[in-house]
């Protein structure tokens, strides 16, 4: 190639500070209770998507994070403009087969309102929470809307949107004692007696859909939304549940979605 139009070439070439300028930047995202079987599914899809960046976990003891795009963020050090805009609280249940876990803030439901708002002072703007209940545990009148105090005073703390994600989770079982053992069996009981798309739905499928609501929040119109238990279940079906979330964000009507085998 001729020096000259070499030259034409490399003034036609975008420099490398325009391509990075071109490309959009991810936002970044908030995890509370990152551990667990739940917050931990949550966590490795926040990271396998792509969408973000960094990936930030609320931490109780520094555990020097290694993999790529993912930063602690110790609760003592959460201060103004250290949240990232989204954040993700999820409530599960911990696990001790993961050491990791323990140093993973473990959120309880009764810390949510107080959690959410030292968030939003912190910087955050927009609010998802996972939260499982027990099967049939809520009336149906409260299952697609606010279900109590602490509920409410999350949605009225001035975050542009907020997102409560129900979904049904199994009665902890033999691991339980006393008059708790018998409420779970009888709620295991009552169960088997509720249609499919209330039963609850595996950890990976709730995370899955969590991570889709995720994505798409910060595009929807500003309010309060809840994603009910049975509404949940019918998007966990979907291998790609980000349209479906996407109908939902914008309240169009959603499709009738039946059972697939095998999943749950």
């Amino acid at each position: 190639m001729q020096p000259l139009e070499h030259a034409l070439s490399q003034g036609r070439r975008p420099s490398a500070a325009a391509a990075a300028a071109a490309t959009p930047a991810r936002p970044s995202v908030l995890v509370a209770g990152a551990g667990g079987a739940l917050g931990s599914r949550v966590l490795e899809r926040l990271l396998g998507s792509g969408a973000f960046a960094p990936v930030q976990v609320l931490a109780t003891q520094p555990f020097h994070a290694t993999t790529r795009g993912l930063q602690e963020l110790l609760l003592e050090d959460l201060r103004n403009g250290q949240a990232a805009p989204l954040a993700l609280v999820v409530f599960d249940a911990p696990r001790r087969a993961n050491g990791r876990d323990d140093a993973f803030l473990a959120p309880q439901p009764q810390e949510l309102a107080p959690l959410a708002a030292r968030l939003h002072a912190a910087g955050a703007r927009d609010l998802l929470v996972v939260m499982p209940h027990a099967a049939a545990s809520l009336p149906d009148a409260l299952q697609a809307g606010l279900a109590n105090l602490s509920e409410q005073a999350v949605a009225s703390l001035g975050f542009t949107r907020v997102a409560i994600l129900r979904a049904a989770r199994p009665a902890p079982g033999a691991a339980s004692r006393g008059l708790q053992r018998l409420a779970d069996t009888l709620l295991e009981q009552l169960r088997l007696m509720l249609p499919q798309h209330r039963q609850p739905v595996r950890a990976d499928h709730v995370a899955r859909v969590a991570v889709a609501v995720a994505r798409e929040l910060g595009r929807a119109a500003p309010g309060t939304r809840v994603l009910a238990p049975e509404r949940v279940w019918q998007a966990a079906q979907l291998d790609d549940p980000t349209a479906w979330v996407r109908a939902w964000l914008a309240g169009q009507e959603l499709p009738d979605i039946h059972a697939r085998a095998g999943r749950m």
